[in-house]
């Protein structure tokens, strides 16, 4: 058996805010040979990655063989391409990483991969095909669904603010592309657009200068639920909340399905994290496995019609 090594950037499951960086290990009991994944993850600062670590533990957690180790880059790339740098000097088996964005953590991402570790990339994309495997939902079609929802929900016309994520990552691209895509034809028209970098005091920030600026917003579009979240609560201070319907992305159970539940959200579209898969995955390249180039998660609708009932696929 190989030593594993997969390299997870990010967790302090019990104190998110005591991890400043460093990296911990967490394995499932001490089998006669263990396997050490490590992870890289880009930022504890949002709740859907918090979830992703989560996952990524609760899925390693059944597999005694396996160590997971985590750093948090903490928004930060050129602290995470350190943290790929340390990894790949350890001469790790597999590395997992959620890059900050496409472009600084390219190099690192090749390197490692040239140096004969089997990489999986996580959620965002890096440039090139220098890596084993990507996991990951589709952005642009889930952006392109979510422009849809919205032309119906307003009948073909309106005026939308678009709150972005951080535009120099794929996911913020894709989102904000397919969204333009799904309203093309219609008279909807964004009359506010901000890259609130997919943090919820930022986009509220955003948001109150559009309410400043704009006697009238129908619909708010954000890139993830915080966002969506954010824009809301300034609305709400605003007084305008009731005139506004709000639309985010990554329906996190006790997050955006929640606040569809409880009439914050109008409509939240699914982005999975992909953590337990990329554990199947890191399993599968351990035994010497052929694994796919790339895995596309599925993505799925919620409503306060159907948040009940486990949302609705989208096509």
């Amino acid at each position: 058996m190989c030593n594993l090594v997969i390299l997870i950037a990010a967790i302090a499951f019990s104190n998110p805010q005591q991890t400043h960086g460093a990296a911990y290990a967490v394995s499932a009991g001490q089998p006669a040979k263990t396997w050490t994944i490590g992870m890289s993850q880009c930022n504890r600062g949002e709740p859907w990655r918090v979830q992703m670590d989560a996952d990524i533990k609760t899925a390693a957690a059944k597999h005694p063989e396996l160590k997971v180790l985590f750093k948090d880059a903490q928004n930060d790339s050129l602290k995470q391409r350190a943290h790929v740098e340390e990894f790949v000097a350890q001469k790790v088996d597999v590395l997992i990483i959620s890059p900050k964005e496409a472009v600084p953590l390219t190099d690192p991402v090749a390197r490692a991969y040239d140096a004969g570790i089997p990489v999986i990339v996580l959620d965002r994309a890096v440039i090139g095909d220098k890596f084993t495997c990507f996991i990951g939902a589709d952005n642009r079609k889930i952006g392109k669904a979510a422009g849809e929802w919205i032309v119906k929900a307003l009948g073909g016309k309106g005026r939308v603010v678009e709150l972005k994520g951080l535009m120099t990552s794929v996911p913020g691209q894709d989102r904000s592309a397919g969204f333009r895509e799904g309203i093309k034809g219609s008279q909807i028209e964004i009359i506010f657009e901000a890259d609130m970098k997919w943090l919820e005091p930022d986009a509220r920030k955003e948001m109150e200068s559009a309410l400043s600026r704009f006697d009238r917003i129908d619909l708010v579009y954000a890139h993830n639920d915080p966002g969506a979240h954010g824009a809301y609560l300034a609305a709400r201070a605003a007084g305008r909340e009731k005139e506004i319907r709000f639309v985010g992305i990554d329906a996190l159970p006790h997050e955006g399905v929640q606040y569809v539940r409880e009439g914050i959200l109008a409509a939240t579209f699914q982005y999975p994290t992909g953590g337990a898969e990329a554990i199947d995955m890191a399993l599968r390249i351990l035994k010497n496995e052929e694994v796919p180039k790339h895995v596309t998660l599925g993505s799925r609708l919620f409503t306060k019609e159907n948040a009940d009932k486990g949302g609705e696929p989208i096509d």
